[in-house]
């Protein structure tokens, strides 16, 4: 089973190496990964090898404590993740700013009576002279304890970590400014000494060496750094707190007829629901009556509202723009989209990438080393020598300057921000290692349907033949196919209804397999079937037709009537408008772009050519994709398999990074890294846009990380001490902080990523006139309409034209379609829109 763990008392990534490797040994452990930024732990163990106490009483023996997080029962429990974490994480900024402030009012003061005299400030006289030393050195010491006394958990952690042999930055700061404060209470009782003896110039030599105010400005700078560090930790659960705001916290329900207002979390499945324009929709379910433009665009990153309407589904925490519906509840609770999307984020912002896990390491590694060099720094000072005091700094600087802030808020910092701009641009990034991968991408391969096409056939072509007219053709293919199982039924089902074309009643249907169908109806025989079925009746001129269509990457559907040829009415799984343009940026960005279908080579190839890839394999089963994949990956490419999640899963789950195209309520793909909510091909670029830009920052902020310590640890142990530069306690504190604060910062640059979009594609390519029509109807498109003014003079242009029985103007989209009922020559209609002042030409 796999389990969340809260993790109190981690402060670096030392820490979180050494819970990891705590808990890893335990026998039945199977992974353990620990989040440094939200204090958490996921292990995936073996409950009948090793228990959850077995677990945490790892975790304590490690010198930190842990609990088990909340359970997932409810979609409340179950997006916990993201609520506890912004939660915690504003409760950790507000605890920090708390003692900030303490700390600061205190330290200021320290270090004003401290140091006042060196520049001339004007002090007390009680606290001036050798006769008040004792006043000087006792007030330093009551303004330290409070200091100390609110950031006690640094020594708390610290010296418990140090005594289970697993020291961390705590360690760091406890034995750096302990050491000075055990120093300062040395000099006190000198001090104390040398008035015992009427020897005031060892009152004046404890006097000058006194180290309080050191212990403050450590502690005080620390937790100036620690408390930006907050700052940035809150900022990073963006992602996950935006998501949980977007679920709806009431719902109307409908039970005997009266509508009731009830919580969300009380929606029981089967529930019929009332939405109303404006509102948010408060689980996934069916609209059961009525329609409604949807905004989806807080979940899949579409910007246009959805159409819905009697039988589409809709997803909970979407807005009803207009409209007003019903809905049945279908899922609720922790199975809506909402909450697996909050799920998956959690869970990739939990996961750690290769790099991670290496600086994780360097980090366990890396507190003890610098103990270490600590203490020979203040060994060979001694032997060189130099005084204790003298010593005794260096050894300090060392300590304090080294802590691994940086090191580790390097990787998951970048990972939580990155992953958050994933999930608003609506790709959800599974794993930090998928995130990671897919910066190295060299080879996209993608599946035809559903990836590069619209998965689903739609009529592109209608040809009337034999003197036969569009609408009687459409008549005859809806009244047949509205009878018939077969796919391409559906897209001649759907363009009728779509064009509110009738239908007769058809008697006698029957199918022949491979053929066709056909029945009767007003003692006729209407039949339909493909190139077989209809060879007897297809001449020299219509069999080129039908090959073009077909090299096309189009199927042609030929319908008769008693035995005669009536048209040819061809369909097509339509490419998506992105689809090519999406092909184009990758090949820009040097990567190689395969097609791996199971459809016929035909077909491929007419796809494969229009959207600009070069190399394809037809006719595979989806076990030999995931062997095309095993082959490229063995030549040793980085493979990103992009397809549906389906019948794709195999290559999906072979693939270095496997790429899910889905819907937003499909995201549960176990075989895939990434999914893509918005199903466009053109999020391949931006995802491997994203992994680039997260890896560039991560790589970033390790290089600084490692490059402040590889020049401040020898600055701080006096290496350059001839060349007059040593580092003061109190500048290493502040330099360390420093550094956290700009990793950090350098992070949260990644929430200005924007996602590119496809240029030269209109948004509402959809809603376009794309069938093209050979018989009584013509398009045209129209130039210089400004209102619905303009509009009625066109319309009425165009149908006072002999033969035209009526005409269709769109503003918006600036066509005219005409409907005829004669042969009526383009360039006499184009004529007649120009004469009413504005310009045409015939759509080609």
């Amino acid at each position: 089973m796999k389990q969340k763990f809260d993790v109190m008392g981690m402060t670096c990534a030392a820490c979180s190496a050494r819970v990891e490797k705590s808990v890893s040994v335990l026998n039945g452990v199977k992974s353990v990964t620990v989040n440094l930024l939200k204090n958490s732990m996921s292990v995936e163990y073996d409950e009948k090898t090793v228990s959850s106490d077995e677990i945490i009483g790892a975790v304590e023996k490690g010198g930190y404590g842990a609990s088990v997080s909340g359970g997932n029962n409810s979609v409340k429990n179950k997006s916990s993740g993201g609520e506890d974490a912004g939660n915690s994480a504003e409760n950790e900024q507000a605890k920090m700013l708390k003692r900030l402030i303490i700390s600061a009012v205190f330290a200021i003061a320290l270090s004003y009576i401290a140091m006042g005299h060196m520049f001339n400030l004007p002090l007390p006289m009680f606290f001036l002279g050798h006769k008040n030393m004792g006043i000087f050195a006792l007030t330093q010491l009551l303004l330290t304890l409070p200091i100390m006394a609110v950031n006690y958990k640094y020594y708390q952690n610290g010296f418990k970590s140090l005594l289970h042999g697993s020291p961390n930055m705590d360690t760091l700061i406890a034995v750096g400014s302990g050491a000075s404060f055990v120093y300062g209470i040395y000099a006190l009782y000198g001090i104390m000494y040398g008035y015992s003896i009427n020897d005031l110039s060892v009152v004046h030599s404890f006097g000058e060496n006194m180290y309080f105010e050191t212990v403050g400005m450590i502690l005080a700078l620390i937790t100036l750094g620690k408390y930006f560090e907050s700052r940035a930790k809150r900022k990073t659960t963006d992602a996950i707190m935006g998501l949980m705001d977007m679920s709806p916290k009431t719902a109307t329900v409908i039970r005997d007829g009266k509508e009731y207002e009830i919580a969300a979390d009380n929606i029981q499945i089967g529930d019929i629901l009332s939405v109303k324009a404006g509102s948010t929709i408060p689980a996934d379910g069916i609209i059961t009556e009525g329609n409604a433009a949807v905004d989806e665009s807080s979940l899949t990153g579409e910007s246009i509202p959805v159409e819905k309407g009697v039988g589409d589904s809709v997803i909970g925490a979407t807005v009803s723009k207009s409209g007003y519906f019903k809905m049945r509840a279908e899922k609720v609770g922790s199975d809506t989209a909402l909450s697996q999307i909050i799920q998956l984020v959690d869970e990739a912002t939990s996961s750690k990438a290769p790099i991670a896990k290496l600086a994780d390491k360097v980090a366990g590694i890396f507190v003890p080393v610098v103990m270490v060099i600590s203490v020979i720094t203040a060994v060979v000072w001694l032997l060189l020598g130099f005084g204790v005091s003298h010593a005794f700094t260096a050894a300090v600087s060392v300590l304090v300057i080294s802590c691994p802030c940086a090191l580790g808020l390097a990787t998951p910092t970048a990972i939580m921000v990155g992953t958050g701009r994933g999930t608003a641009g609506g790709i959800l990034i599974k794993s930090a290692e998928g995130l990671e991968l897919a910066h190295k991408t060299d080879t996209v391969v993608l599946d035809k349907t559903g990836t590069v096409t619209q998965g689903k056939p739609d009529v592109t072509d209608i040809i009337p033949l034999g003197g036969t007219n569009s609408d009687f053709l459409l008549k005859c293919a809806y009244s047949l196919e509205r009878l018939s199982e077969h796919p391409l039924a559906e897209a001649i089902i759907r363009y009728a209804e779509k064009e509110n074309i009738e239908y007769f009643e058809i008697s006698d249907f029957t199918q022949t397999p491979g053929r066709g169908i056909s029945g009767n109806a007003d003692g006729r025989l209407y039949s339909a079937g493909n190139y077989a079925a209809a060879e007897k009746l297809i001449d020299e001129k219509i069999s080129e037709t039908a090959k073009k269509l077909a090299d096309e990457g189009k199927t042609p559907m030929f319908f008769m009537c008693d035995q005669k040829l009536i048209g040819i009415i061809a369909a097509a799984d339509k490419i998506k408008p992105t689809s090519a343009e999406a092909v184009g940026e990758l090949r820009k960005m040097g990567i190689d772009v395969i097609m791996l279908t199971g459809d016929n080579k035909r077909t491929a190839q007419a796809v494969g050519k229009s959207v600009g890839i070069e190399h394809i394999v037809s006719e595979l089963y989806p076990g030999d994709k995931e062997k095309e994949i095993s082959a490229l990956i063995d030549s040793g490419r980085c493979v990103a398999m992009v397809g549906d999640g389906i019948n794709d899963a195999p290559a999906l789950a072979r693939a270095n990074i496997g790429i899910a195209i889905g819907a937003g309520t499909d995201i549960a793909m176990e075989s895939s890294d990434i999914v893509l909510m918005k199903s466009d091909l053109y999020d391949v670029v931006n995802t491997i846009r994203l992994s680039r830009a997260v890896m560039r920052n991560i790589k970033q902020n390790l290089f600084w990380a490692f490059f402040y310590n590889a020049i401040g640890i020898p600055i701080a142990a006096g290496v350059f001490y001839s060349f007059g530069l040593m580092l003061n306690p109190m500048i290493g504190a502040a330099a360390m902080s420093l550094s956290s604060v700009c990793v950090v910062s350098n992070a949260l640059r990644l929430r200005r990523f924007k996602m590119k979009k496809p240029v030269g594609i209109e948004k509402n390519v959809e809603d376009k006139e794309e069938v093209k029509t050979m018989g009584n109807k013509t398009a045209l498109t129209v130039e210089g309409m400004m209102c619905m003014h303009c509009v009625s003079h066109v319309k009425e242009a165009l149908e006072k034209l002999e033969g035209v029985t009526a005409a269709e103007v769109d503003l918006d989209k600036k066509t005219a379609v005409v409907t005829l009922s004669g042969d009526v020559p383009t360039d006499t209609l184009i004529a007649a829109v120009e004469g009413a002042g504005y310009k045409a030409k015939a759509v080609e």
